[in-house]
């Protein structure tokens, strides 16, 4: 591949950061297109406003884990000490937001990611490490909160669907299997690498396994009090209950791979939903729930995005503006004489 290739690829996978972000916004249009501005003025005037302060209190603390998977990342790949931590968190949160309404979080997400730390001289290749990294933590915290879900989601939920009780029971054993597979790698294979293609990837210490289950756990536990508080006025629910079903329906919503796990989550959700009879309110509570973890983060890191672009391209300006009256003032050097034998 040759020079010029190699910089177009690399400029296009920069600016599909800038795509994908217009894709999420056009996301959220399609996903709350159906909905008057009145019925969604309704469903959120019947909740509290102090639940609504509380769920949003409880979005800011979600996406603040969330970039916590980008400092995790940065530590596996040895590249910590390069990255501010306003700088993980602002790409953490803006990756997150978008890869959240548009999907595909390794093509959404990990776009943004790369025209951030391109920047702040992080390697491609451990830009893609760090993604596979994030990945395996989301997928540790959803096991194992699955797990505790199978347990705390009362029996009789599914009893009156087959399909639903095998499959509730087949991913208990997945989760079960899969995180188990995952910690006995990083102990019997300790300080190994797995090489694919020019990528090393090291196997993660124990530790670093514990901290990317703990990270995903407090991830969704947020995530689900959003919903939660948005939810308690209308159904009087456990939160032990409610977070089983919430992550079930989640993790659904996530595999199908459908922006923001839209109509997925929601069926699901409903379906486990025990004595459930005024479908509006659930209704108001899940576009609220919507709404404050998918709009409003999309919006407020678009903001600093945009923001931060302007601020560093001015900055560009200023040096390149004062290179030039640097360069001004250096005086020319001054040619050498020539030798009469020279002429």
């Amino acid at each position: 591949m040759s020079t010029k290739v190699k910089r177009l690829f690399k400029r296009l996978i920069s600016w599909a950061g800038v795509f994908f972000f217009i894709v999420a916004a056009g996301m959220l249009y399609w996903q709350l297109r159906k909905y008057s501005l009145h019925e969604i003025f309704y469903a959120l005037w019947d909740i509290p406003f102090i639940n609504l302060v509380y769920a949003s209190l409880a979005c800011l603390g979600g996406y603040i884990a969330l970039s916590g998977y980008d400092y995790l990342a940065l530590r596996y790949v040895g590249q910590s000490h390069k990255v501010s931590w306003w700088k993980w968190m602002l790409a953490g949160m803006i990756g997150f937001a978008i890869s959240n309404n548009a999907g595909h979080a390794v093509i959404s997400g990990g776009s943004i990611r790369y025209r951030l730390y391109t920047r702040w001289r992080i390697r491609a290749g451990d830009i893609v490490k760090m993604l596979t990294f994030s990945g395996f933590t989301y997928f540790l915290g959803c096991c194992a909160i699955v797990m505790f879900g199978y347990f705390l989601i009362p029996r009789d939920l599914f009893s009156n669907s087959l399909g639903a009780s095998i499959g509730m029971n087949g991913l208990l054993l997945f989760c079960v299997a899969a995180l188990g597979a995952y910690f006995a790698m990083t102990i019997l294979f300790r300080n190994k690498k797995i090489n694919i293609g020019e990528l090393h990837f090291q196997i993660p210490s124990t530790a670093a396994a514990f901290a990317q289950m703990l990270l995903g756990i407090f991830d969704s536990v947020m995530a689900g009090l959003v919903l939660y508080f948005c939810l308690i006025p209308f159904v009087d629910i456990p939160f032990t209950t409610f977070i089983g079903i919430f992550v079930i329906a989640q993790v659904a919503g996530v595999f199908s791979q459908i922006p923001g796990g839209i109509g997925v989550f929601e069926m699901i959700f409903l379906l486990a939903m025990p004595g459930v009879e005024n479908q509006a309110e659930i209704f108001g509570a899940l576009l609220a729930f919507r709404i404050i973890y998918y709009v409003l983060p999309l919006i407020g890191t678009g903001i600093l995005f945009f923001i931060y672009e302007n601020w560093l391209r001015t900055r560009m300006k200023r040096w390149l503006a004062e290179a030039k009256a640097l360069a001004a003032k250096v005086p020319p050097l001054p040619l050498p004489k020539l030798r009469k034998s020279d002429k």
